[in-house]
């Protein structure tokens, strides 16, 4: 009774004449009290690739008992334009340099050694880092303006090496958040003007969401600085933008209808708050949980970012429930000018998705059989795709650093970019050097020097194959297994190649454990929602179907057409994670509809309505979440633009396909079986012969949705 009267009296007191104008300032109160509070919070700059709990994350931690721990190294590459080899004046042209080098760094830098062609040197020098990437990305700045300020006729100069690497990366993203914010707005507004057809209308929803967006961002940044969080701020921004804007389009959309009912315009947005929040917040509640599942991930970034999506997306549907409806009631019915929705009106707007419906209904194993073999089609992908990009392919845009890279390794031993570092007791030292020289494929052993309190020595092993081939990981793995059979060593190995296979290991633990939670809490949802096994059961499998379409599609358009030959580590779960819990999102809308109208109408008919009068906001909502996930290809990693891809690609098949033909399809050929073991619901609400039989529906596929609006509020 409690939660009845709650239902009734919350949408009556947002909506009233005097409670809408409360309900909004209690909402600017809490906006100016939020960015009061959180205006200055800064989420933590780190971006560990591997579990906090692995051997080369270990390494890390005890590199910071060596002397020079906050010290990194660049290399200076050195070639001629030409190609050719470098001569003795050149050499000594390099060695030149190194008083400037100095200055800049305040360390000293080794002289130039030369390859074995002799076409390529390099200069090694330390620098000092700064507290993230972004500060030290000043430092690698400064070594290349002195290069430039020292130029050697016809000599290339290249900084790169690890710590240079990192500060390109930093200095791509510089402005890179600014301009997806700029890009994602532009999107949402273009879509929803062409949705509401007015010059008004959409400003509102995108300055409610724009501003859940801001509040959001604060909100994960202190979230992060408090439990030393890590995640890409660039994906919760297109989350908040993508899911507010489905749940205003779908509000609003509702708020419509109720328009063309009623001349009471608040009595109108309480019936369709009435009837939307309870799918709203169904579908908020299953990406959310789902979201929740990944706290449990053992890679730091896959950990954080599902916290803090999940707080960024509570807080657009707080937004959008609490902070819309009363503004669109005080802007009154003209906000849709000039098609201004009025209970005179015609109401036939929806007959395309009727027809379409209808025609699926009609002949539902023809729909089904299609609609599974385009999937299947793009499914086929997956066959031949690989996991894992290198460090050189994880970045779109060309930087000195990766360009470097490549060349030390067209003139020296690909190995020789990127190290493995070992630690051991200081009293095995010797026996660990022996057992890592003897491992084939390592090319020599160079002993670092020993921790602050002697007790641990540190060993740099310099492999032959290339980083990021399966040689190089199956190295690491050999060198392990080699220096951990010698007793009372207690050996590690780490480095960029080792925090590859350990981040490989990682995302694996995490794809077996979270898409089965994901499954689970998507089921439960739709279980508690429709009070059936047979629909959640059937709806789950088509949706795993779906999101691995997309993902198998995703991966062949990333190979044949922007070069990029595997998927980066993070891609597939994330990927399957958006697309199984947000399709759910598309499963609810238009299920939770089909119930109702399959209280007066029937199963079959019921879905018939739904889709006549859901088909169009879905589309809407389909593509404007397609689109904002796509700007995602904006940002220099390519990790987010596979993502942003195959999530786009995949919401586009789940809107156009999925809930437009093969649900309907399913909901069709297994009949009120489907709502099994719950009794069909126009079987508990027959009113002296107005509900449908399956037989009836079956006769015609017009007059059903002739209309297009629902008769049950």
């Amino acid at each position: 009774m409690s939660n009845f009267r709650l239902r009734s009296s919350l949408p009556q007191r947002l909506t009233s004449r005097r409670g809408a104008w409360v309900s909004l300032v209690l909402v600017l109160l809490c906006v100016v009290a939020l960015f009061g509070l959180l205006r200055s919070a800064e989420a933590p700059a780190s971006n560990a690739i591997s579990p906090d709990t692995s051997e080369s994350a270990e390494v890390n931690a005890l590199a910071e008992q060596f002397p020079g721990s906050d010290e990194g190294s660049v290399l200076i590459v050195a070639t001629h334009q030409d190609g050719t080899r470098l001569s003795e004046a050149d050499m000594a042209d390099l060695a030149a340099l190194a008083p400037a080098i100095d200055d800049t760094t305040g360390h000293q830098a080794f002289r130039p050694f030369v390859s074995e062609d002799g076409k390529a040197a390099v200069i090694q020098t330390a620098i000092t880092l700064g507290e993230d990437n972004t500060a030290t990305a000043q430092t690698v700045k400064d070594v290349r303006n002195t290069l430039a300020q020292n130029p050697i006729a016809g000599i290339s100069l290249q900084v790169t090496g690890g710590s240079a690497f990192g500060a390109d990366i930093a200095a791509s993203f510089e402005g890179a958040d600014f301009t997806l914010l700029l890009v994602t707005i532009g999107i949402v507004a273009v879509l929803l003007i062409l949705t509401y057809r007015s010059p008004v209308l959409w400003l509102i929803p995108l300055v409610v969401v724009a501003i859940a967006d801001q509040i959001a961002g604060m909100a994960t940044a202190a979230l992060g600085s408090a439990f030393d969080l890590q995640f890409d701020a660039g994906i919760i921004s297109v989350l908040v933008f993508g899911a507010g804007t489905n749940y205003a389009l779908l509000l609003i959309s509702r708020y419509r209808e109720e328009l063309m009912d009623t001349r009471d315009h608040r009595l109108a947005m309480a019936n369709a708050w009435r009837g939307t929040a309870p799918a709203i917040v169904a579908s908020n509640v299953t990406v959310v949980l789902s979201l929740a599942t990944l706290v449990l991930a053992v890679i730091p970034g896959t950990r954080g970012l599902g916290i803090s999506s999940a707080v960024g997306l509570i807080i657009a549907l707080v937004a959008v429930l609490f902070a819309l409806p009363p503004l669109l009631v005080v802007c009154g019915r003209r906000i849709f000018w000039p098609f201004i929705p009025r209970p005179e009106q015609p109401q036939g707007r929806q007959r395309m998705w009727g027809v379409i419906a209808g025609k699926v209904v009609r002949r539902p194993v023809v729909a089904l059989l299609a609609g599974g073999a385009l999937l299947a089609v793009m499914a086929s992908g997956l066959f031949g795709t690989s996991i894992g990009l290198t460090q050189t392919e994880k970045f779109r845009v060309a930087s000195e650093s990766a360009a470097g890279l490549e060349t030390l390794g067209e003139h020296f031993p690909p190995g020789e970019s990127q190290p493995m570092f070992l630690i051991a007791k200081s009293s095995k030292i010797d026996q660990v050097q022996s057992a890592a020289r003897d491992v084939a494929g390592v090319l020599r052993v160079t002993p670092l020097g020993a921790s602050e309190n002697g007790e641990l020595e540190k060993l740099m092993v310099t492999g032959e194959p290339g980083p990021g081939t399966p040689e190089s990981l199956a190295l690491v793995e050999e060198l392990r297994e080699a220096v951990h059979a010698v007793a009372g060593a207690d050996a590690i190995v780490g480095g960029a190649v080792a925090e590859d296979v350990d981040a490989r290991a990682g995302n694996m633990r995490d794809l077996l454990l979270i898409a089965p939670l994901v499954l689970a809490v998507s089921f439960l949802v739709l279980l508690a929602l429709l009070r059936s096994m047979v629909a959640p059961a059937l709806l789950l499998v088509v949706n795993v179907f779906s999101a691995l379409a997309a993902i198998g599609a995703g991966s062949w358009l990333s190979q044949r057409f922007f070069g990029q030959d595997s998927l980066d580590l993070q891609v597939p779960l994330l990927a399957f994670l958006f697309l199984v819990a947000l399709g759910i999102d598309y499963t609810i809308f238009l299920v939770h509809r089909a119930r109702s109208e399959a209280e007066v109408h029937g199963t079959r008919q019921g879905m018939v309505r739904a889709v006549a009068s859901t088909g169009g906001v879905i589309t809407s909502a389909g593509i404007v979440l397609a689109a904002v996930f796509a700007a995602l290809g904006m940002l220099p990693l390519v990790t987010l633009g596979q993502l942003g891809l195959i999530v786009g690609l995949g919401v586009l098949v789940d809107t156009l396909v999925v809930r437009t033909v093969i649900v309907p399809a399913i909901f069709s050929v297994v009949g009120d079986r489907i709502w099994w073991p719950s009794p069909p619901p126009h079987a508990r609400h027959t009113d002296g012969g107005v509900a449908a039989t399956d037989s009836e529906e079956g006769e015609s596929g017009h007059g059903a949705y002739s209309s297009g609006v629902s008769l049950t509020r």
